[in-house]
Protein backbone atom coordinates (compact mmCIF):
# COMPACT_ATOMS: atom_id res chain seq x y z
CA UNK A 1 0.00 0.00 0.00
CA UNK A 2 1.39 3.26 -1.52
CA UNK A 3 0.15 6.31 1.08
CA UNK A 4 1.46 9.63 1.39
CA UNK A 5 1.03 12.40 4.18
CA UNK A 6 2.65 15.57 5.06
CA UNK A 7 5.34 13.85 7.52
CA UNK A 8 6.50 16.45 10.84
CA UNK A 9 10.20 16.14 11.74
CA UNK A 10 10.39 15.74 15.21
CA UNK A 11 14.55 16.60 15.13
CA UNK A 12 17.43 16.40 12.99
CA UNK A 13 21.09 15.93 14.18
CA UNK A 14 23.96 15.07 12.44
CA UNK A 15 25.65 12.08 13.44
CA UNK A 16 28.77 12.31 11.37
CA UNK A 17 30.78 14.72 8.56
CA UNK A 18 27.55 15.30 6.08
CA UNK A 19 25.86 12.23 7.23
CA UNK A 20 21.86 13.17 8.99
CA UNK A 21 19.83 11.44 11.28
CA UNK A 22 15.77 12.46 10.84
CA UNK A 23 13.19 11.77 13.01
CA UNK A 24 9.53 11.90 11.67
CA UNK A 25 5.88 11.38 12.77
CA UNK A 26 2.99 10.95 11.11
CA UNK A 27 -0.12 8.76 10.63
CA UNK A 28 1.69 6.73 7.98
CA UNK A 29 4.65 5.57 10.64
CA UNK A 30 1.51 2.67 11.38
CA UNK A 31 2.10 1.04 7.89
CA UNK A 32 5.66 0.79 8.29
CA UNK A 33 6.34 -2.72 9.34
CA UNK A 34 9.23 -4.05 7.23
CA UNK A 35 12.60 -3.04 7.67
CA UNK A 36 14.29 -2.47 4.52
CA UNK A 37 11.50 -0.55 3.02
CA UNK A 38 11.94 3.21 2.07
CA UNK A 39 10.54 6.73 1.71
CA UNK A 40 10.28 8.72 -1.39
CA UNK A 41 10.41 12.37 -0.03
CA UNK A 42 9.83 15.49 -1.65
CA UNK A 43 11.71 18.52 -1.99
CA UNK A 44 9.98 21.23 -0.98
CA UNK A 45 12.04 23.44 -3.42
CA UNK A 46 10.09 23.77 -6.90
CA UNK A 47 12.93 23.48 -8.69
CA UNK A 48 13.81 20.02 -7.49
CA UNK A 49 10.96 18.12 -9.10
CA UNK A 50 12.40 14.14 -8.16
CA UNK A 51 11.64 13.14 -4.97
CA UNK A 52 14.42 11.15 -3.10
CA UNK A 53 14.39 7.86 -2.01
CA UNK A 54 15.42 7.10 1.66
CA UNK A 55 15.85 3.70 3.76
CA UNK A 56 13.58 3.49 6.68
CA UNK A 57 16.23 2.99 9.80
CA UNK A 58 13.94 2.83 12.98
CA UNK A 59 10.25 2.24 13.41
CA UNK A 60 8.73 3.08 16.30
CA UNK A 61 4.82 2.55 16.28
CA UNK A 62 4.42 2.98 19.37
CA UNK A 63 5.50 7.12 19.50
CA UNK A 64 3.98 7.23 15.35
CA UNK A 65 7.86 7.56 14.42
CA UNK A 66 10.30 6.75 11.90
CA UNK A 67 14.10 7.60 11.69
CA UNK A 68 15.86 7.98 8.56
CA UNK A 69 19.61 8.41 8.37
CA UNK A 70 21.20 10.15 4.71
CA UNK A 71 24.35 11.73 3.43
CA UNK A 72 24.36 14.63 1.89
CA UNK A 73 25.59 14.52 -1.55
CA UNK A 74 23.46 16.96 -3.66
CA UNK A 75 20.95 19.99 -3.68
CA UNK A 76 18.29 17.49 -2.38
CA UNK A 77 19.80 16.29 0.55
CA UNK A 78 21.67 19.49 1.29
CA UNK A 79 18.32 21.06 1.32
CA UNK A 80 17.02 18.36 3.84
CA UNK A 81 20.21 19.24 6.22
CA UNK A 82 18.56 22.54 6.48
CA UNK A 83 15.49 21.85 7.70
CA UNK A 84 14.44 22.73 11.09
CA UNK A 85 11.90 20.69 13.99
CA UNK A 86 8.78 21.28 13.07
CA UNK A 87 8.82 21.84 9.41
CA UNK A 88 7.05 18.84 7.22
CA UNK A 89 7.89 16.99 4.30
CA UNK A 90 5.77 15.49 1.86
CA UNK A 91 5.97 11.29 2.12
CA UNK A 92 5.47 8.55 -0.16
CA UNK A 93 5.40 5.33 1.91
CA UNK A 94 6.10 2.60 2.82
CA UNK A 95 7.58 1.81 -0.48
CA UNK A 96 9.41 -1.00 -1.79
CA UNK A 97 9.79 -5.03 -0.40
CA UNK A 98 12.02 -5.15 2.89
CA UNK A 99 13.86 -8.09 4.44
CA UNK A 100 12.29 -11.59 4.67
CA UNK A 101 12.98 -12.18 8.45
CA UNK A 102 10.30 -15.13 8.58
CA UNK A 103 13.16 -17.43 7.18
CA UNK A 104 14.87 -17.34 9.89
CA UNK A 105 13.96 -19.08 13.35
CA UNK A 106 14.36 -18.45 17.01
CA UNK A 107 17.61 -19.43 18.27
CA UNK A 108 19.36 -19.33 15.02
CA UNK A 109 22.01 -16.77 13.49
CA UNK A 110 21.43 -14.23 10.52
CA UNK A 111 24.83 -12.34 9.70
CA UNK A 112 24.02 -8.53 8.82
CA UNK A 113 26.75 -6.75 6.11
CA UNK A 114 26.99 -3.18 6.10
CA UNK A 115 29.09 -0.49 4.62
CA UNK A 116 28.59 3.23 5.08
CA UNK A 117 25.58 4.85 4.14
CA UNK A 118 23.82 1.46 3.84
CA UNK A 119 23.78 0.64 7.19
CA UNK A 120 20.52 2.88 7.88
CA UNK A 121 18.17 0.06 7.59
CA UNK A 122 20.35 -2.76 8.67
CA UNK A 123 19.50 -1.05 12.12
CA UNK A 124 15.79 -1.75 12.43
CA UNK A 125 16.23 -5.00 10.64
CA UNK A 126 18.64 -5.78 13.45
CA UNK A 127 16.14 -4.94 16.08
CA UNK A 128 13.62 -6.67 14.54
CA UNK A 129 16.01 -10.19 14.33
CA UNK A 130 16.30 -9.76 18.38
CA UNK A 131 12.73 -9.74 18.92
CA UNK A 132 12.81 -13.22 17.55
CA UNK A 133 15.62 -14.87 19.69
CA UNK A 134 18.09 -14.43 16.66
CA UNK A 135 21.33 -14.38 17.17
CA UNK A 136 23.05 -11.53 15.16
CA UNK A 137 26.71 -10.42 13.74
CA UNK A 138 27.28 -7.33 12.05
CA UNK A 139 30.10 -6.85 9.56
CA UNK A 140 30.63 -2.94 9.01
CA UNK A 141 32.81 -1.16 6.39
CA UNK A 142 33.20 2.92 6.51
CA UNK A 143 35.85 4.78 4.41
CA UNK A 144 36.99 6.40 7.89
CA UNK A 145 36.64 6.88 11.68
CA UNK A 146 34.99 9.92 11.44
CA UNK A 147 32.10 8.94 9.26
CA UNK A 148 30.89 5.36 11.74
CA UNK A 149 27.62 6.14 13.20
CA UNK A 150 25.66 3.91 15.41
CA UNK A 151 28.25 1.89 16.28
CA UNK A 152 26.73 1.57 20.04
CA UNK A 153 23.40 0.84 19.01
CA UNK A 154 24.29 -1.78 17.23
CA UNK A 155 26.16 -3.45 19.80
CA UNK A 156 23.65 -3.40 22.36
CA UNK A 157 22.01 -5.68 20.03
CA UNK A 158 24.55 -7.78 18.91
CA UNK A 159 28.52 -8.32 18.09
CA UNK A 160 30.14 -5.56 15.69
CA UNK A 161 33.31 -5.79 13.82
CA UNK A 162 34.45 -2.89 12.11
CA UNK A 163 36.79 -1.90 9.17
CA UNK A 164 37.97 1.51 7.56
CA UNK A 165 39.58 1.77 4.36
CA UNK A 166 42.15 4.07 6.20
CA UNK A 167 42.93 2.03 9.09
CA UNK A 168 41.84 4.57 11.29
CA UNK A 169 39.25 2.20 13.41
CA UNK A 170 38.69 -1.50 13.48
CA UNK A 171 40.27 -3.68 10.62
CA UNK A 172 42.75 -1.91 8.06
CA UNK A 173 40.43 -2.80 4.71
CA UNK A 174 37.23 -3.79 3.85
CA UNK A 175 34.51 -5.82 5.16
CA UNK A 176 35.54 -8.51 2.93
CA UNK A 177 38.19 -8.86 5.62
CA UNK A 178 36.13 -9.26 8.02
CA UNK A 179 34.16 -11.63 6.25
CA UNK A 180 37.23 -13.83 5.76
CA UNK A 181 38.01 -13.54 9.67
CA UNK A 182 34.72 -14.65 10.58
CA UNK A 183 34.50 -17.71 8.32
CA UNK A 184 37.98 -18.91 9.82
CA UNK A 185 36.28 -18.85 12.97
CA UNK A 186 33.65 -21.40 11.26
CA UNK A 187 30.60 -18.92 11.89
CA UNK A 188 28.34 -20.39 9.37
CA UNK A 189 24.92 -17.96 9.32
CA UNK A 190 21.54 -19.42 8.58
CA UNK A 191 20.43 -16.10 7.43
CA UNK A 192 22.71 -13.37 5.59
CA UNK A 193 21.36 -9.76 4.77
CA UNK A 194 23.78 -6.63 3.14
CA UNK A 195 23.04 -2.95 1.99
CA UNK A 196 25.73 -1.14 0.52
CA UNK A 197 27.79 -0.12 -2.21
CA UNK A 198 27.99 -1.91 -5.30
CA UNK A 199 30.93 -4.07 -5.13
CA UNK A 200 30.45 -4.79 -1.20
CA UNK A 201 27.54 -6.03 -2.62
CA UNK A 202 28.78 -8.08 -5.59
CA UNK A 203 31.28 -9.66 -3.08
CA UNK A 204 28.47 -10.77 -1.04
CA UNK A 205 25.95 -11.89 -4.16
CA UNK A 206 29.22 -14.25 -5.17
CA UNK A 207 30.49 -15.25 -1.59
CA UNK A 208 26.80 -16.58 -0.90
CA UNK A 209 24.92 -16.89 -3.99
CA UNK A 210 24.41 -20.79 -3.00
CA UNK A 211 22.53 -19.57 0.15
CA UNK A 212 19.00 -20.28 0.68
CA UNK A 213 18.71 -17.44 3.13
CA UNK A 214 20.71 -14.43 1.36
CA UNK A 215 19.21 -11.32 0.52
CA UNK A 216 21.01 -8.00 -0.76
CA UNK A 217 19.53 -4.13 -0.99
CA UNK A 218 20.31 -2.23 -3.59
CA UNK A 219 20.62 1.70 -4.33
CA UNK A 220 19.85 3.07 -7.51
CA UNK A 221 18.11 6.44 -8.52
CA UNK A 222 14.25 6.38 -9.15
CA UNK A 223 12.09 9.09 -10.03
CA UNK A 224 8.68 7.55 -9.37
CA UNK A 225 9.36 4.75 -6.64
CA UNK A 226 6.21 2.44 -7.28
CA UNK A 227 6.85 0.91 -10.32
CA UNK A 228 5.77 3.05 -13.30
CA UNK A 229 8.46 4.79 -14.86
CA UNK A 230 10.53 1.63 -15.28
CA UNK A 231 14.33 4.23 -14.40
CA UNK A 232 15.20 1.87 -12.03
CA UNK A 233 16.02 -1.41 -13.44
CA UNK A 234 18.24 -4.34 -13.14
CA UNK A 235 19.03 -6.72 -15.34
CA UNK A 236 17.46 -10.79 -13.80
CA UNK A 237 21.07 -12.62 -13.85
CA UNK A 238 21.08 -16.20 -15.76
CA UNK A 239 18.95 -14.51 -18.51
CA UNK A 240 21.02 -15.78 -21.60
CA UNK A 241 18.74 -13.18 -23.89
CA UNK A 242 20.04 -9.86 -21.39
CA UNK A 243 16.66 -8.37 -21.81
CA UNK A 244 14.76 -9.73 -18.58
CA UNK A 245 14.74 -6.85 -15.86
CA UNK A 246 13.39 -6.09 -12.03
CA UNK A 247 12.42 -2.56 -10.69
CA UNK A 248 14.55 -1.48 -7.74
CA UNK A 249 11.60 0.35 -6.48
CA UNK A 250 8.83 -1.93 -6.22
CA UNK A 251 10.32 -5.34 -6.51
CA UNK A 252 13.16 -4.28 -4.76
CA UNK A 253 15.04 -3.16 -3.29
CA UNK A 254 15.66 -6.21 -1.06
CA UNK A 255 16.79 -9.54 -4.26
CA UNK A 256 17.88 -12.83 -3.46
CA UNK A 257 21.76 -13.20 -3.79
CA UNK A 258 22.16 -14.55 -7.64
CA UNK A 259 18.09 -13.05 -8.37
CA UNK A 260 19.99 -10.13 -10.33
CA UNK A 261 23.01 -8.28 -12.15
CA UNK A 262 24.56 -5.82 -9.86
Amino acid sequence: MHLQEEMRIVSQHKLAPAIFEMKLAGKLVKEMKQAGQFLHLRVPCPDLLLRRPISLAEIDLKLSTCTIIYRVEGCGTEYFSKMKQGDTLDILAPLGNGFDISVVKPGKSALIIGGGIGVPPLYELSKKLITKSVKVVHLFGFATKEVIFYEEKFRVLGEVRISTDDGSYGVHGHVGDLLEKLEAENFTPDAVYACGASGMLKMVDKKFAMHPYAFISLESRMACGVGACYACVCHKNRDPTGTKSCKVCDQGPVFKTGEVVI
